[in-house]
């Protein structure tokens, strides 16, 4: 039986094959409204209800074949919602199916959605919907079994005065006489609640590939189908290292400032942040991560937040190997070495010994957002990385990663379901005794240290360090130059010249050496800005690192920049270290929590909730 500590539902007694969605967009009340039909089907012997997740939702009524039943909406618990519990008038016997329709409006704490106005978008005439559902959050999107252990087909009707993209595959359109439009919409690849999507907005498509098309605001149409025209090699690459692409389309969605991750897989429409928008291709690569997710958490979900390394670290394993095959196998190296960085500061953040730096945590009354960050993409990454140069290398672990799919492809499962399966692939499928020599190579490891013990990994993978050499070099550099307080012997020392050969992946390198160092002195800090153009480099990946090397020195001339950057960029990678620096920064704390108040509508409900909690503002 399925279990998840994250739900309310019953998961033991019924499951949802389909939902059906009929919704009105109102701008003006920040509302949706309508109904969801919820196709459930009973999985234990008798089944005398259906509860449902919700959050912050008016339940209007509940009907099946046209009847109404009783229903409750429980008092809400503070992290999980309010359980819907649907009496049936009628019990259900094991394998019986009944559509049950709730009728229903979401309202404005609706933690899914983000309204924006006019003044919040590029073009500055209309306004803007979207939605994030991960982890908890399609509950207060629709009543629905919240866990992505429940996987179902879905599809919508919905009706809005401006263009609505979602994830799944659009099915035509019919103009209303009152001059709104409905769009139809399937997904036929059963998924997990948390990959429903929507969007509405003045939207403007592009096609980049035979199966991929961007959509964006018409302002940044041409930047955005220019920054991706490298979409289709991307999914090719994937399907060669794994299986055929299963989803049809793989569309692009470029969201204004506030959305507030890097990407979310959503099927059949990337939703992606603007700062990817860097003009030279170089941050790209989280399209082959959200790519990678088409089969990695897509295709193959964990069944709880507890084993959600399921998801992200095998998609950065397949995305560093997407990687690995269209640039070389030293930028898929060098991002580990990126990746590894990340992984010691969320260890650091968290404190060694936080249950939250475990890969396997334990979540029972624990809101699954308090527990995201690095550690289950870097901590897992790094134990398929092991694994694999325990076993011998790609020719062992690649065919091993294409059986993964094809085993659990349209399944939700949990670390031992995953181990299983390694083990029985490694004894079978290389022949007697090699076979057994796999295994007993499999018994090695400590599973326990990896997968419940806390803090970093217990094996330190090294990695090809050829694209980071200069970087280094450079940082010991400025790090052997601190003595020095002339401004002008210290330009004599360095130059401009110093990056021109870099990649932007090897400046943001550069500076995450140089934050490892006791901080430098103001003037090394000037002298930097004056000669590398810190301060006004477009890379939101660079300034992110430059700014966060300046508050570690409290570097007050960065303040301003730092205020501004975190106001108009609501990605959490970004905004939620910046903030929390500037507040521990002399004379920050302040200025970090005015930007933050005076700026909280701009932020998507799941980041101002955790930089709220970040700034000590969340009661």
């Amino acid at each position: 039986m399925p279990y998840d500590p994250n739900s309310l539902s019953n998961l033991d007694e019924v499951k949802t094959n389909h939902i059906h969605l009929d919704l009105v967009v109102d701008f003006t009340a920040k509302t949706l409204t309508g109904s969801a039909e919820l196709t459930i089907e009973a999985i234990s012997k008798v089944a005398t209800k259906v509860i449902l997740d919700t959050s912050f939702i008016d339940i209007h009524s509940v009907s099946l074949a046209g009847k109404s039943l009783k229903y409750t909406l429980a008092e809400r618990h503070e992290k999980f919602g309010s359980a819907l519990t649907i009496e049936l008038e009628q019990a259900l016997n094991q394998g019986e199916v009944i559509n049950i329709v709730v009728g229903y409006a979401t309202t404005q704490q609706c933690t899914a959605c983000q309204w924006l106005a006019p003044s919040q978008t590029v073009g500055k005439k209309h306004p803007y919907l979207f939605t994030q559902c991960q982890a908890i959050h399609a509950r207060s999107l629709v009543p629905c079994q919240d866990s992505p252990s429940i996987k179902l087909t879905y599809s919508a009707n919905i009706n809005a005065p401006l263009r609505a993209v979602m994830s799944a595959v659009p099915a035509g359109e019919e103009k209303q006489t009152n001059g709104t439009v409905t769009y139809k919409f399937h997904q036929k690849t059963r998924m997990p609640s948390y990959l429903i999507a929507l969007a509405v907005g003045n939207l403007e498509g592009r096609e980049i590939g035979p199966r991929s098309t961007v959509w964006t605001e018409p302002e940044v149409i041409e930047s955005a189908a220019w920054e991706f025209v490298d979409t289709e090699n991307f999914i090719s690459t994937g399907e060669k290292l794994l299986t055929p692409y299963d989803w049809g389309r793989y569309d692009l969605l470029v969201l204004p400032a506030s959305f507030p991750y890097g990407g979310m897989e959503n099927p059949c429409l990337t939703f992606v942040t603007p700062s990817l928008l860097a003009g030279d291709r170089s941050l790209v690569d989280v399209v082959a991560h959200e790519i990678a997710h088409s089969w990695m958490g897509n295709l193959v979900t964990t069944e709880n937040w507890e084993h959600f390394w399921l998801n992200e670290g095998f998609t950065v394993f397949v995305e560093r190997k997407i990687l690995g095959r269209m640039q070389g196998k030293e930028h898929s190296e060098f991002s580990a070495i990126i990746g590894h960085k990340a992984l010691v500061e969320s260890v650091e953040l968290y404190g060694p010994n936080h249950p939250f730096t475990a890969l396997c945590p334990r979540l029972q009354e624990q809101d699954p957002d308090d527990a995201f960050s690095s550690v289950p993409y870097e901590k897992g990454f790094n134990l398929l990385y092991f694994l694999e140069k325990l076993l011998g290398g790609d020719e062992i672990f690649e065919p091993y990663i294409r059986a993964h799919v094809r085993e659990f492809a349209g399944r939700s499962i949990n670390t031992n379901d995953w181990k299983d399966f390694l083990y029985s692939f490694m004894a079978k499928n290389f022949g007697v005794e090699k076979g057994q020599e796999l295994v007993k190579l499999l018994d090695t490891v400590d599973w326990d240290a990896w997968l419940s013990g806390v803090g970093m990994p217990p094996v330190d993978n090294k990695f090809d360090d050829t694209l980071a050499k200069e970087c280094n070099r450079l940082c010991k550099c400025w790090g052997n130059s601190r003595s020095e307080s002339d401004k002008q012997k210290l330009k004599d020392t360095f130059s401009p010249k110093d990056l021109a050969n870099f990649s932007s992946t090897q400046k943001v390198v550069f500076l995450e050496r140089v934050s490892e160092l006791e901080p430098l002195s103001h003037t090394h800090l000037d002298v930097m800005d004056e000669l590398y153009d810190l301060t006004n480099v477009g890379n939101a990946e660079i300034k992110f690192r430059w700014q966060m090397v300046c508050l570690q020195a409290n570097y007050e001339k960065i303040y301003p920049e730092v205020a501004a950057f975190a106001s108009t960029m609501g990605r959490m990678k970004f905004c939620r270290p910046l903030l929390r620096a500037l507040f521990h920064a002399k004379n920050g704390a302040e200025l970090a929590k005015e930007t933050f108040l005076q700026n909280r509508s701009f932020y998507h409900p799941i980041a101002a909730t955790m930089i709220a909690k970040d700034l000590g503002l969340s009661h």
